[in-house]
């Protein structure tokens, strides 16, 4: 096992802490690719060598460290390669790393109980889909011929599908910079049902993401969603704006599709954080020209309440909704 998978057991809104722990990795191995809000991925082929210890036992380390040095615990899944090692993940509790074996039949044995839903990638409409054809585990996947899942979920997917499946791991550590990104979380005092409420605290988390990118004069590409929920479980989904942008109603109306999309039928919901990402200079950003009188006027609206709550505080203007 060489890719150990770490998700951060973080109190509520505490990403901020997430720079840090990555810091905490890249003691052990340069390469090192954060998973916002609360993961990352570590390649430690090099580390076993210079340490002579194997990944399960660096996880250990990893671990005690994290305890020591932040105060927080973490589950770790190790593996051969980046999905093995997500996959090991769902199977990971505090204090115990749960491992893949590198030999092709272990991981086979390993994979073949496991949900369609287990592999990372593979989304609510896909494994639905499948799970009406009566392939609802990796088994079932593997066995099937290529060109039924390729039918079903088109021919790339089908063959990456099938493939992941197998335990065929094409996937690599890729280092990345967390500070090309902003985020914001809504923790709830209570586990919330109400959607009303879901969606106050998007809208409040959108308008805060876009003031703060006006404020620092850029705009994102991509726009992600994570929905924790009682059991400490989460929903992540993502979502490339159809242009590079600061403007808070289109920051809001991408988290509302998101939000609408993962159909929560009384879900308890622990909180909701939003996540900008692919920043670049405002300047340089190119925009569809509009002859919207609308747009155009929210947009002076959105100067004109920037420059209060520059003066006056963040609270200074608002939307009704949250006012209330």
């Amino acid at each position: 096992m060489t890719i150990l998978c770490v998700r951060f057991q973080l109190p509520p809104a505490g990403e901020a802490a997430l720079p840090g722990l990555l810091g905490l990795l890249e003691d052990f191995t340069p390469v090192v690719q954060a998973l916002p809000p609360d993961g990352a991925l570590a390649d430690l082929r090099g580390a076993e060598r210079y340490f002579g210890r194997d990944a399960v036992e660096l996880a250990s380390v990893i671990r005690v460290r994290a305890l020591a040095h932040h105060g927080v615990d973490c589950v770790i899944g190790a593996g051969p390669g980046p999905m093995l090692a997500r996959v090991a993940l769902g199977d990971a509790r505090p204090g115990v790393t749960c491992a893949v074996p590198e030999e092709p039949d272990a991981i086979a044995q390993f994979l073949v109980d496991k949900p369609v839903a287990a592999l990372p990638g593979v989304g609510a409409a896909s494994a639905r889909t499948l799970c009406e054809y009566g392939l609802d585990t990796l088994g079932l996947v593997a066995a099937a011929p290529l060109s039924t899942l390729q039918r079903l979920i088109g021919a790339k997917a089908g063959r990456e599908l099938r493939e992941k499946a197998r335990g065929i791991d094409r996937g690599r550590v890729v280092p990345n910079a967390v500070s090309r990104s902003l985020a914001t979380e809504r923790p709830f005092t209570r586990d919330e049902l109400d959607p009303d409420r879901h969606r106050r605290a998007l809208l409040s988390a959108a308008e805060e993401l876009g003031s703060r990118l006006r404020t620092l004069d850029k705009v994102c590409r991509t726009l992600t969603l994570t929905v924790r929920y009682a059991d400490r479980s989460s929903t992540t989904r993502s979502r490339t704006l159809k242009e590079p942008t600061a403007h808070s109603p289109a920051l809001t109306r991408a988290a509302y599709d998101m939000y609408e999309v993962l159909g929560l039928q009384r879900a308890r919901v622990r909180a909701l954080a939003l996540r900008a990402e692919g920043l670049d200079p405002a300047e340089q950003a190119s925009y569809q020209l509009t002859f919207d009188p609308l747009d155009e006027k929210a947009r002076r609206i959105e100067e004109v309440a920037d420059r209060a709550r520059a003066k006056f505080g963040p609270h200074a203007v608002m939307p009704g909704s949250l006012a209330a």
